[in-house]
């Protein structure tokens, strides 16, 4: 399977679209790791209490820098989803995760822009609140290369509600939504994953974090 972007690219003073969505910082102004933030859509289905426990434990011992090299500790689409359900932020919900082949996920959620602003402190006025409240669904995908404890996120496809976004959506959604809950968030260039990770293996079961020197 082949994604390609769609048409439309257009540059912006963010750069060209589609472009790589990459340097998440380690943590996000609402806590999320920076693997789960590459997925960006983790889900909620058939997630249980222990999966989230599981995943919690896993992402822990990652960050703790303690695991040897050569380890390998992966996480299942269940442990995501409910890691998810714990970590998205107001404005997100019913968060799920779908990896259609290699190196390439998609995440699906159901989105309230004008409240997602909110939660970030921005004031939303009267007109703008028309155009960004009420719940949309959103799916982003994008394909995830990495090697060499470095990543770059290679976004394929936006949708709301149906519809491809780009151009100057796209871009009015990074500068308002992505870029202020992610401040330190760098577009267009690869970003060190951190805690010696060697690399991310995206395979369509799990995720695999592998850990280098």
């Amino acid at each position: 399977m082949t994604l390609r972007p769609w048409p439309g690219c257009y540059t912006s003073h963010l750069g060209t679209y589609p472009q790589p969505l990459g340097a998440l910082p380690l943590r996000g102004n609402w806590g999320v790791s920076p693997w789960a933030i590459l997925l960006l859509g983790l889900a909620t289905l058939g997630a249980a209490p222990n999966d989230y426990l599981s995943a919690k434990q896993k992402f822990d011992s990652i960050e703790s820098g303690r695991l040897k090299a050569g380890s390998r500790v992966e996480l299942s689409i269940r442990e995501l989803d409910a890691y998810a359900e714990h970590e998205v932020p107001n404005g997100v919900r019913n968060p799920r995760l779908q990896l259609p082949a290699p190196g390439v996920a998609t995440g699906v959620a159901m989105v309230d822009f004008g409240k997602l602003r909110r939660a970030l402190g921005y004031q939303t006025g009267w007109l703008m609140s028309k155009l960004l409240d009420g719940d949309r669904p959103v799916s982003v995908t994008a394909q995830i290369r990495s090697a060499g404890g470095r990543a770059t996120v290679d976004l394929q496809r936006v949708e709301i509600s149906g519809v491809a976004v780009d151009g100057r959506t796209l871009d009015f959604l990074m500068q308002n939504i992505f870029l202020p809950l992610y401040p330190e968030a760098v577009v267009g260039r690869p970003f060190e994953l951190g805690h010696h990770i060697e690399k991310l293996d995206v395979e369509p079961a799990a995720v695999a974090v592998l850990i280098g020197r």
